[in-house]
């Protein structure tokens, strides 16, 4: 089935991200009017009625000054024995983004498809992280051999996914993003955050850069034993921009 929906204001939806929710598909984008921006925005689009070829509706909440928001993406719920599980019944959608150099901001999305005056959208809730500094400053640094042009880090916002698994005796939330090493080069910053019951909390983090080579443009995932995967780009002014990956065992 095939779907279209109108963008609030008819905004041009710049950098959109899609994830998967029980109760919804989820969408971010940044809302452009020309050359400004206006305002982030999380949508919730109608799942079941989409799956069945059913009308369908959209629910948005304008998410103000936090670009580029993350919606967290469902792994592991097959109804397989072995597999991780849903989300607890209720559990809100979540979105992250980071808007300063020690924090990453939480937000909350419950949808109601019956009445829509009872969806909310809440936070954020600030996570305290180990201090960073944006990749490149936020733009273009990365350099290749062969060549004086350099590569964009993209390292003002976090990357695609934020992916979520629910162990049972907690939840959990991965993301990662590029940063300044401070050696002059960047690498990719990683987070685990937690709800074991008292709410979301960072639980694990770490700064992959092992050398003297630019790692940027991370996405990280979680397999159902809690191992954590990291994909990334990796160049220097001696190598060509090649794909690489590692990876942590639970903890």
């Amino acid at each position: 089935n095939l779907y279209q929906f109108s963008i609030p204001s008819n905004y041009f939806p710049d950098y959109p991200k899609l994830a998967v929710w029980p109760d919804g598909y989820y969408v971010s984008y940044n809302a452009f009017q020309g050359n400004s921006f206006q305002s982030a925005y999380a949508c919730a689009l109608d799942r079941s009625s989409m799956l069945a070829g059913g009308q369908a509706t959209m629910q948005c909440f304008r998410g103000g000054g936090y670009p580029s928001l993350l919606p967290s993406d469902l792994d592991g719920d097959t109804g397989a024995a072995g597999t991780t599980a849903a989300p607890p019944a209720g559990a809100p959608e979540y979105f992250i983004d980071f808007s300063s150099a020690n924090s990453l901001n939480l937000f909350q999305f419950h949808v109601d498809w019956t009445n829509s005056a009872n969806s909310t959208y809440t936070g954020p809730t600030v996570i305290p992280v180990a201090s960073f500094s944006e990749a490149c400053g936020g733009g273009t640094c990365v350099p290749q051999s062969g060549t004086s042009q350099q590569l964009d880090s993209l390292g003002d916002r976090l990357m695609y996914r934020l992916a979520y698994r629910n162990f049972g005796s907690y939840q959990s939330l991965v993301v990662s993003h590029s940063v300044d090493t401070g050696s002059g080069n960047t690498g990719v910053r990683w987070y685990e955050i937690r709800d074991s019951g008292q709410g979301m909390n960072l639980y694990q983090q770490g700064t992959f850069a092992p050398d003297a080579s630019y790692r940027w443009m991370p996405s990280i995932a979680e397999d159902k034993n809690g191992d954590i995967a990291l994909g990334y780009s990796v160049s220097s002014s001696t190598m060509h921009p090649a794909i690489r990956f590692t990876g942590r065992v639970p903890v």
